[in-house]
């Protein structure tokens, strides 16, 4: 089995710079794709002066151009956060994170529309999924012959002031707008250092993945990445081991002709993130 694609093996360069100094100001949370004629096209968020999904392409992976902003206001929300672009036929899909304002609740909307550009005007249709007690976020999403699988964050709501433990759940389709819920497929390990939550954040062919840990509440922002392996024949994951890389929301992207592009949030020695980018 191929060596999983992780950060720090080659050099890194700045893809997106953070929007300001100092924390919470960070860019990064990436969902990265190849367009039809190569180009990688680029899902990512901003932090500053509020959120907002940026959409941008680039011809060489590393130098991106904006094509579309989607701020919380757009959508009637109280925050964006990591989003999924998809193809879809002729045209596009958005799966954007959504906080429903005056609540610690989070959804999945889906926005849809001919043109990558025109994303940022469409109509956010909310999706059914999870539990009342289930705020879903931080989709990873995979298209195979079969129809549409996704691996959601779930943060847990059943205890207040613990809102910002996490799981990841899965889920199927065979349009990617109706899911089937198929419940947790991985959980942070009591006693470990992803003891506070297991957040999937890419899934490679063979169903490895990489995901976000950490131990403590106080490590919230400050999640470390892990590895982990299928585990028998459904789609449930094993953990493997301790942290590979202090970073964030890895991204692998797969190249047409071989080899990997890295993308992730990365911290700077200000407390503000960055999203930086290296062959894999």
């Amino acid at each position: 089995m191929n060596e999983f694609p992780l950060p720090g093996r080659a050099p890194s360069r700045v893809a997106v710079a953070s929007p300001a100094d100092g924390d919470q100001r960070w860019a990064g949370a990436p969902s990265a794709l190849l367009d039809d004629d190569g180009a990688t096209l680029l899902a990512y968020r901003t932090r500053g002066d509020g959120d907002r999904v940026v959409l941008a392409r680039s011809q060489d992976g590393v130098a991106f151009e904006t094509l579309a902003e989607i701020t919380p206001a757009m959508l009637s929300v109280a925050m964006v956060e990591r989003a999924a672009l998809a193809r879809a036929g002729a045209g596009w899909r958005l799966y954007v994170s959504c906080a429903e304002p005056g609540t610690k609740n989070w959804f999945l909307g889906l926005l849809e529309a001919s043109t990558l550009d025109g994303l940022a005007g469409a109509a956010m249709r909310p999706l059914d999924l999870g539990g009342p007690l289930d705020a879903v976020k931080d989709p990873v999403l995979r298209r195979t012959a079969d129809g549409w699988l996704m691996w959601v964050c779930v943060h847990h709501l059943d205890v207040p002031g613990a809102e910002d433990r996490m799981s990841t759940a899965y889920a199927t389709s065979d349009d990617g707008v109706d899911w089937r819920w198929h419940g947790t497929v991985l959980s942070g390990r009591p006693g470990r250092w992803d003891a506070r939550g297991a957040r999937v954040t890419t899934v490679l062919p063979d169903g490895r993945a990489a995901y976000d840990g950490r131990a403590t509440a106080e490590e919230n922002w400050f999640e470390r990445t892990g590895l982990a392996s299928p585990d028998g024949a459904g789609p449930r994951l094993r953990a493997d081991g301790e942290p590979v890389a202090d970073v964030r929301y890895l991204d692998v992207l797969a190249l047409p002709g071989g080899g990997h592009r890295l993308y992730y949030e990365a911290r700077c020695a200000d407390g503000a993130h960055e999203l930086r980018t290296e062959p894999g």
